[in-house]
């Protein structure tokens, strides 16, 4: 072996030190990042539509993923804290939130899944069963505070406003879509904990009025996603300056759809994944033609699947 030769195998072994020496295992950084995969964070308004994708998803694979259900702020605040990789919300990622993950070398993505209607919700006593997007607004102002106000006939009394939690998305997409980013001002609103909570409350105040993710109004009897709970009443809604049945719409997988109904969100996937990990697959396998179809099922509208219009005449004799 001549010189020369000699030279270039001992610096072939030297560089292969250094690389071994620079790929180290982290084993820090590899446990945060496990602990950040083993679960996605998610708005609590989402739970029946994710608990069903959750469930096909992990039955499909080796890897699984769990799920903690929570409020849209903690859940973002969470992801982008790095103490999940994976978070159900109904906004993107604001540039703040983009900027501070990409100085850490990492690519946030906000992936529209689905489309849900914020439904309003009254006790199944309530004659009145309309109302506009004008209306509601005032009603959260605090300019409308009693039925009659709105409904001449009505003796209910106070609208006794109820969301399912006080920093949740429906509250934020109210106050965001609604009232212009201002606050609610009205005394009567208030908040339990969850939307299962709502529901129960409306169903036993006459006076009540409920707003919640009509993903959690569907009856799963139904195939055809076309029935409502039975124990409360979902209100129309009109675009229009006053309400009737002719000019409001109840948000209907097709109403959605035509755009007809007027209180509509988009759901995203928050994904922070460095690794396209488990938590990547999951937010993936919603986009999916079978996760976009459990989807359709709930009673939402999928992002992306391919939706047929039939026209049904309905014999009523």
């Amino acid at each position: 072996m001549n010189r020369n030769a000699s030279i270039i195998i001992g610096l072939t072994l030297i560089l292969g030190l250094l690389s071994a020496c620079g790929s180290k295992p982290n084993p820090e950084k590899e446990a945060a990042y496990q602990k950040a995969a083993k679960k996605f964070l998610s708005d609590e308004s989402f739970f029946p539509i994710l608990d069903e994708e959750l469930f096909y998803f992990n039955s499909q694979r080796l890897d699984t993923i769990d799920v903690e259900y929570t409020h849209e702020q903690d859940a973002i605040k969470r992801l982008v804290k790095m103490e999940t990789w994976l978070a159900f919300a109904t906004r993107k990622l604001t540039a703040n939130e983009e900027k501070n993950l990409r100085d850490q070398k990492y690519m946030p993505r906000s992936i529209p899944i689905a489309y849900d209607g914020l439904a309003i919700i009254v006790n199944n006593n309530n004659p009145d069963s309309c109302i506009t997007v004008k209306d509601f607004a005032s009603i959260l102002r605090g300019d409308i505070t009693k039925w009659n106000e709105l409904y001449p006939k009505s003796q209910l009394g106070v609208i006794d406003v109820v969301f399912d939690n006080p920093l949740s998305s429906t509250v934020r997409w109210c106050v965001d879509s609604i009232l212009g980013g201002k606050e609610f001002s009205n005394p009567n609103v208030g908040a339990v904990k969850t939307s299962a909570a709502v529901i129960d409350y409306v169903e036993n105040h006459k006076n009540a009025l409920g707003i919640i993710g009509s993903n959690w109004l569907n009856d799963k009897r139904d195939t055809t996603n076309v029935t409502f709970k039975k124990n409360i009443t979902v209100m129309g809604v009109s675009k229009m300056d006053s309400a009737t049945k002719a000019n409001s719409w109840k948000p209907y997988q097709y109403y959605l759809y035509t755009g007809y109904y007027p209180l509509i969100r988009t759901i995203y996937a928050l994904l922070n994944d460095p690794r396209d990990g488990v938590p990547m697959a999951f937010a993936h396998y919603c986009q999916l033609p079978k996760g976009q179809l459990i989807i359709l099922r709930s009673g939402l509208l999928p992002r992306t699947a391919n939706m047929n219009v039939r026209e049904v005449i309905v014999n009523t004799k």
